[in-house]
């Protein structure tokens, strides 16, 4: 892509305005450069009052800015976290003071906070609090018109921060609380950091409010806005002085922002990052004893924990889930088949589905996100970008009150048996997508989980980083002591690492079995599919199949008429011609060819017909070179009903 952009000239009648507009903007400041008296500059802003008013001016805006924090920053995350009812008037409420002219800010905080307002005589009576004239009163003013921008420049922040990356703490065993401090808040301090400077820079220039709340008196509320207004009276030179002060200081913070109202949180940095290469796994590599340290002995980690899993489901998913320890189950269906909601259901971080969960002997049905011991690791990791790849494997052990000395042994120990030991002290943008996975795998592991949920744990990796991470998953599940889930749309992946595949369909079981009878006698469609086989649904109909989509299909096995049926027809038993076969086949069907794909060594071709539904063919690139086959080329298939597999549904 060239670094060279095309120049649009822009329409007059656009240009014109938009330049009377920055003119209109910029004047104003330019008559500020112009009057100011620079060679009285200093004797101006260092005379009495005014540094009187700086000093007051500095402690109102930093009390308005610590009151913002601590009222502002909940709010925010309360608007941005936490569907209720009414929040649109809350969020005006918050807007309000935006679009309200200082004065009747000022005004209404007078009835609300003043001697005869609604909770002043009360705040008086009981406290001895009076705010009118008094500092404090100023903090109140210059909070109420200030912390708007903090609470809308957060919320934003908060909005385009993932929640996966909380859900995902709190199923590490991170309480509410402390996710928020150390996974929430970093990951947004861009956001609060510009927020907090636009809240304290409003503060620092508040006028309206604070001279109608609380007066103007010299040393109490008379702050640096109120100064200037004074000054204009007898000393104008004076007060274009100070205003050069303010008006450098707002720009000041302007410029230190660069337009990030809102903030960019700790993720999207980390997403325009080159990518990085992927290194080799190491052949062998130290493993965690019984304490989680590296062991001579090299034997695996024992705990003594065995934990079968007991789940029953209602909701938008209704079924009942049973596993032995050490079993591994891959969750398969069509997109929104219910795969996501039965593990968030299992986690207890959705409404849609109730999970009656009982993991050993424990019931931990009525627990909170965090004390289920259920560790998931989301499709991307969410590996906390603030945190290096050790600080992140020992977030769970963390937040179990392990010791930190030995959460941080436990977590290399578990590193260097994934694999990525050497890597400990790299932040998650630094590793390629194959070391972030393993990492991301460490740390449920490494919290000793009682139950593990991998949401499409490989979909994002490239094939040769998926085959070698695959390898890794599948040696440490079959030494993990509970339940692992896994929702795949890769049938080597659910072939190769489960031990049971569950097949949903509408949020309900469709077909639980070995992966070898799945594979074999597919009860879904869309399974069979996924498989790279043919499948025709119909219904059985006089020695044959009268299929769902059109036509008919001559059977080899015979079934009751009536009875649904699924026929599995693989892609190598389907023969295509040119020419109309003559012969023992029994189903034929003329067709035209609509897409051509390499798959290994083999092509498979897509084909379409008025007859019959659409059949892929698997063939060698030599037979497709001696059809002549491309996309458009009419030809003939034809299946034996011996090659057909019928499942009843």
């Amino acid at each position: 892509m060239s670094r060279f952009r095309t120049r649009t000239r822009p329409p007059v009648a656009l240009a014109l305005p938009a330049l009377l507009a920055v003119a209109f903007l910029l004047l104003p400041l330019i008559g500020i450069l112009t009057r100011t008296q620079w060679s009285e500059l200093g004797a101006h802003l260092t005379s009495p009052g005014v540094v009187e008013a700086l000093r007051l001016s500095a402690v109102v805006s930093l009390w308005a800015l610590g009151l913002s924090l601590v009222l502002g920053v909940p709010l925010a995350w309360l608007l941005a976290r936490v569907p209720f009812k009414g929040k649109a008037l809350v969020r005006s409420l918050v807007l309000l003071p935006m679009v309200l002219p200082p004065t009747v800010g000022g005004v209404a905080l007078l009835l609300g906070f003043g001697r005869r307002g609604l909770l002043g005589p009360w705040l008086e009576g009981t406290f001895g609090i009076t705010l009118p004239f008094h500092t404090s009163g100023a903090v109140v003013a210059a909070t109420f018109v200030a912390m708007p921008f903090l609470v809308i420049s957060l919320e934003g922040a908060l909005g385009g921060l993932k929640q996966s990356y909380e859900e995902t703490a709190a199923s590490l065993g991170a309480s509410p609380v402390r996710v928020f401090f150390t996974v929430t808040l970093p990951m947004v301090a861009p956001g609060l950091i510009a927020g907090a400077a636009l809240t304290w820079a409003r503060a620092l220039g508040e006028f309206g409010a604070t001279i109608t709340f609380a007066g103007n008196l010299p040393g109490t509320t008379q702050t640096l806005p109120l100064q200037v207004y004074l000054l204009l009276q007898d000393q104008p030179e004076a007060a274009t002085s100070v205003s050069l002060l303010l008006l450098a200081i707002a720009m000041g913070v302007l410029i230190a922002l660069r337009g990030r109202w809102t903030g960019t949180p700790a993720d999207r940095k980390a997403a325009e990052t080159l990518p990085v290469a992927e290194e080799p796994v190491p052949t062998a590599a130290p493993e965690p004893d019984a304490s989680g340290a590296s062991g001579a002995s090299g034997a695996a980690p024992r705990d003594g924990g065995r934990w079968p899993l007991h789940a029953t489901v209602t909701g938008f998913n209704r079924l009942t889930l049973d596993a032995e320890p050490g079993t591994t189950i891959a969750v398969v269906g069509e997109n929104g088949a219910g795969k996501t909601t039965l593990l968030r259901a299992l986690l207890g971080l959705t409404p849609r589905a109730h999970a009656e969960l009982r993991l050993g002997d424990t019931d931990v049905t009525a627990l909170p996100p965090h004390k289920r011991q259920v560790a998931w690791v989301p499709q991307d990791g969410a590996l906390f970008p603030h945190l290096s790849a050790l600080a992140n494997t020992a977030y769970g052990l963390r937040a179990r009150r392990v010791p930190r000395a030995e959460a941080r042994a436990r977590a290399q120990a578990w590193l260097d048996r994934l694999g990525v030991g050497h890597l400990a002290h790299r932040k998650p943008a630094q590793l390629s997508g194959g070391q972030a996975q393993r990492v991301a795998l460490a740390r449920a592991l490494a919290a000793r989980p009682r139950l593990l949920l991998l949401d499409e744990p490989l979909a994002a990796l490239d094939q040769t980083t998926r085959a070698r991470v695959r390898h890794t998953l599948r040696t440490h599940l079959a030494e993990f002591g509970g339940v692992c889930l896994i929702v795949t749309h890769d049938p080597v992946e659910a072939v190769s690492l489960a031990d049971r595949v569950l097949v949903l369909a509408d949020g309900q079981t469709l077909q639980d079995a070995p992966p070898v009878e799945v594979t074999r006698h597919p009860r879904s469609p869309w399974v069979a599919r996924m498989l790279g086989r043919n499948a025709w649904q119909g219904t059985a109909s006089e020695g044959g199949l009268a299929l769902a989509a059109g036509g008919r299909l001559v059977l080899a096995e015979e079934l009751p008429d009536g009875v649904p049926a699924l026929a599995i027809i693989a892609p190598e038993a389907v023969s295509v011609h040119r020419e109309r076969p003559a012969g023992s086949p029994r189903n034929v069907w003329p067709g035209t060819v609509r897409e051509i794909t390499a798959l290994g060594s083999r092509l498979r071709v897509l084909i379409g017909s008025a007859e019959a539904p659409d059949l892929v063919a698997e063939i060698t690139p030599d037979a497709g070179a001696e059809l002549g086959l491309a996309d458009g080329v009419r030809v003939w298939t034809s299946v034996k009903a011996t090659e057909i597999t019928l499942v009843r549904l």
